[in-house]
């Protein structure tokens, strides 16, 4: 069984796009989505939610006025000013360090479990589909990254594949997303900022050792960007596995909640993304 993170520098680049059309090609595969900021794969892919459970994943100081003589050590040691001069915590600003609970002479302080999203396991007819969503203003997002991908792997038995849509960015979500993955592929504009964005995020896969390739989306928007993306990626021996070309009809399809795989306007599109898959899989294996 091989694990596929498809990743971007940025949001908006077209990456579930990309994984929503491959999870209806694809045959016998798993499917996580690990933006758990914004999740969107579950909007293309009719899902029965046959699971859900809240994820704990952090913790937050607690005061009991009724045992608190306010001698201060808590404000003195809290890097993060999180408790107030009338000794309450606020909970955004706290970040379950137990510095606080250590120095207190008389135990009034305790450390509660905090929710911080909920995490589903989905029946589609394209596979097993594990996503989770974080709740506004929570942290830990790397924290219910690793419990989606974990929640996957209970599928994985007898599959070929794992697909997963992983986070935007290059911070702590994207390293849990391509943790355990034995491909990349950055999905990536024609433009200074994707490529900007594109070098960026291929650094953190680069730096964890797994192989990556590139798909360029909207490439003939600008074809100059493009062959800098392009000299870049040969220069740092990545392969660009894809060329997708610009077409305004595929919002209109997303709209009606299809893909490039549903729609027979599209049909250049779905071929491309196939010949990107083919590519992928010949590396691979």
């Amino acid at each position: 069984m091989k694990q596929v993170v498809f990743i971007s520098g940025k949001g908006g680049t077209g990456k579930s796009t990309v994984v929503a059309s491959l999870a209806k090609y694809v045959n016998n595969k798993v499917l996580a989505d690990c933006d758990v900021d914004a999740p969107n794969l579950h909007i293309l892919l009719e899902n029965d939610i046959i699971a859900k459970e809240d994820f704990i994943g952090a913790k937050e100081a607690y005061i009991d006025k009724d045992k608190c003589i306010e001698c201060g050590k808590c404000r003195e040691v809290c890097r993060y000013d999180a408790i107030s001069s009338d000794y309450v915590v606020n909970s955004i600003k706290c970040e379950g360090c137990n510095a606080c609970t250590l120095v207190c002479p008389v135990d009034a302080i305790t450390l509660n479990e905090v929710k911080i999203g909920e995490i589903y396991d989905s029946k589609t007819k394209y596979g097993m589909f594990s996503h989770a969503l974080l709740d506004i203003g929570s942290d830990g997002s790397g924290k219910i990254v690793t419990e989606v991908k974990k929640r996957a792997k209970e599928y994985v038995k007898g599959k070929d594949y794992t697909l997963v849509d992983g986070s935007p960015g290059i911070g702590c979500v994207v390293i849990a997303s391509i943790t355990g993955a034995d491909a990349v592929v950055i999905v990536a504009e024609a433009t200074k900022s994707g490529q900007s964005d594109l070098e960026r995020v291929l650094k953190v896969a680069q730096h964890f050792g797994i192989n990556s390739y590139v798909c360029i989306n909207k490439y003939d928007l600008n074809t100059s960007v493009t062959k800098d993306i392009t000299k870049f990626c040969t220069l740092n021996n990545v392969k660009v596995i894809g060329k997708i070309p610009f077409e305004p009809k595929i919002v209109k399809a997303l709209q009606q909640f299809k893909t490039p795989m549903d729609d027979d306007d599209l049909k250049h599109i779905k071929d491309e993304i196939i010949n990107m898959w083919n590519k992928l899989e010949r590396e691979m294996n």
